[in-house]
């Protein structure tokens, strides 16, 4: 010990006093030396506010100062995840109790983090990360279980929206179906029946405590805490348990010039984009001379197969719609019936498909200027930017034997392929609470939805890598979500009360997509061979979303503006249909 705090003294000399504002500047031998302070003892001790036990009081009090000393000189400045502060834990307070040897200290500028206050201390502490089908579906199912009085938990459910969103039913915003307070409700609105706390903030980083020491966690008199939350506003949250849910963001970064001209269609706000985008192209291209809006879907898996019947019906003949897909049919994975009730709309409405082919290359032609493209090797053809202001140019290679490049012109790129789960950072200095991910970077779990190493801790959605009994990866949809919100919300009622957890079980009810505003196929699981097209299919899939929504109040109001809207749909339908035999006769 005598030699370690000899080594270290060349650190601490001269180290600012307890409230001076000194930042101190980083060198590496600094660095090298404060690795000594980075031992999984010293941080367990912190984050359980154990006492550091020692033969002596002395030595205690010794470790307690050299500790003390370094962070204040070094906290000021050292970040390993850009705004992420070494600093972050210094000034947690655990089970309501705020322990004062460790001080935090913030250069000018900065916010002073604040820990989050749960209403109380001696009830379980639930936080969930993300609010889509995972996230908001596990506040809704503890909220409905049965507890014990002293034992139903505190839930928090922090996504970096204030509404949540009913993925399946985006289409039907660009084809004007539904408005967005239909499926995009308020968090503030689903929770205000329940005790459910809800905070809008982006997760920063995380800090698991739960694989320190499994037995310590139950003995009399230590804390229960299963770690903490870092929101980038600065709130630090404690939890005792937490539910990974936060989704994934499209992955634009896959060729050159995607995640600067092309649209993802995954979010509220990327919907909104897309019809803002339509509506100005159909302004401008209202005159019957006016060339056709051509629009480029990359990606003919489920997404792009509706946002092609969907934006192809509301073009009509205004429109070319273009779908690419590396893959030589459309909706590869999905059951046969409705793959071939796609591919007629499709056909139907004359959309072009180019299959077996990857997009290498989207460049702007800007007004400036004349772009020359290369059509086949050595073959050249020249862009008048003049007569194409906002246009975009797709370079296409072929992915089979026996196809030939293509060039794509288009006024809106639309991005459906590939995506990349939102799981948040780790504390860099302990590395040994690492999650397993696999290659799409989700969290490994076990079959009872938690994350293998983190007892306290479930993954569910697309941050979990989930298999079914035969080994294969579950796939990331609304369905999977919703039925491992089901199964994370008993397990966690069975873990708080020491019962034994229930292991995940996928039941596939079957498939369903739009294909427009009174079109849909539905091919349920429980009758082979079935599927359901066309009017019959769209009633179909509008009423099993509806009971799939989040709260009655909201499917009943939902089912009333949904009903009247059909009611006057109705109305003008045969008014015109008499308009029409009137004038005939």
């Amino acid at each position: 010990m005598s030699q370690l705090a000899g080594r270290c003294s060349p650190i601490l000399g001269g180290g600012p006093s307890v409230n001076g504002p000194r930042r101190a500047e980083i060198r590496p031998q600094s660095r090298r030396d404060l690795a000594h302070f980075r031992s999984s003892r010293l941080w367990r001790a912190m984050a359980f506010r154990e006492p550091f036990k020692g033969t002596i009081s002395a030595a205690r009090d010794h470790w307690e100062k050299l500790f003390l000393d370094c962070s204040r000189r070094y906290t000021g400045n050292l970040s390993l995840f850009n705004k992420t502060p070494v600093r972050f834990f210094c000034s947690i307070s655990s089970s309501g109790v705020q322990d004062n040897r460790f001080v935090r200290h913030t250069s000018e500028g900065e916010t002073e983090p604040s820990s989050y206050t749960w209403p109380d201390n001696q009830r379980p502490r639930v936080c969930i990360l993300g609010g889509g089908f995972g996230g908001l579906y596990t506040a809704l199912r503890l909220e409905s279980l049965v507890w014990p009085d002293d034992r139903k938990p505190q839930v928090l459910l922090v996504d970096q929206s204030d509404r949540f969103v009913f993925k399946p039913l985006l289409y039907e915003l660009l084809s004007g179906e539904v408005d967005d307070w239909e499926i995009a409700p308020s968090f503030t609105d689903l929770l205000r029946n329940t005790s459910v706390q809800f905070v809008k903030d982006r997760v920063e980083l995380l800090r698991p405590l739960d694989h320190l020491n499994r037995i310590e966690m139950r003995e009399p008199g230590r804390s229960r805490s299963g770690g903490l939350v870092q929101l980038e506003s600065g709130i630090i949250i404690e939890y005792d348990w937490l539910v990974l849910a936060l989704g994934a963001e499209a992955k634009l970064d896959v060729v050159p010039g995607s995640a600067e001209y092309a649209f993802p269609f995954s979010t509220l706000e990327d919907a909104r984009k897309v019809n803002s985008k339509l509506r100005m192209l159909e302004r401008e291209r209202f005159g019957k001379d006016s060339p056709p809006i051509r629009v480029a879907i990359v990606g003919c898996g489920y997404s792009g197969v509706e946002l092609a019947a969907t934006i192809s019906e509301r073009l009509e003949h205004r429109g070319i719609i273009q779908a690419i897909s590396v893959e030589t049919a459309i909706c590869p994975n999905a059951p046969p019936g409705n793959r071939e009730a796609a591919f007629r709309v499709l056909q139907s409405r004359k959309t072009q498909l180019f299959l077996g082919y990857f997009v290498s290359c989207i460049k702007e032609v800007s007004a400036s200027e004349n772009s020359v493209v290369m059509t086949r090797i050595g073959e050249e053809i020249s862009i008048d930017a003049k007569n194409h202001q906002n246009k975009f140019i797709l370079e296409l290679q072929p992915a089979q034997r026996g196809l030939e490049s293509q060039i794509l012109e288009a006024d809106i790129v639309l991005w459906t392929v590939g995506s990349k789960p939102l799981i948040p950072h780790l504390d860099p200095f302990d590395q040994s609470n690492i999650f397993s991910l696999n290659a799409r970077g989700q969290a490994e779990t076990d079959e009872t939805l938690r994350v293998r190493g983190h007892p306290r801790i479930f993954a569910i959605g697309d941050s979990a890598a989930l298999r079914d009994s035969s080994g294969k990866l579950l796939p990331a949809t609304a369905q999977v979500a919703f039925q491992q919100a089901d199964f994370a919300g008993w397990n966690l009622w069975a873990a708080i009360n020491d019962r034994p957890l229930l292991p995940f079980r996928f039941q596939n009810l079957g498939e369903m997509m739009t294909l427009g505003r009174n079109d849909a196929a539905i091919s349920p699981s429980f009758i082979e061979g079935l599927t359901l097209e066309g009017p019959v299919g769209h009633a179909g899939r509008k009423i099993a979303y509806l009971l799939r929504l989040p709260t009655d109040e909201h499917r009943v109001k939902v089912g009333i503006s949904w009903l009247t809207k059909s009611v006057v749909d109705s109305v003008t339908s045969l008014q015109s249909t008499m308009t029409k035999v009137i004038s005939g006769s």
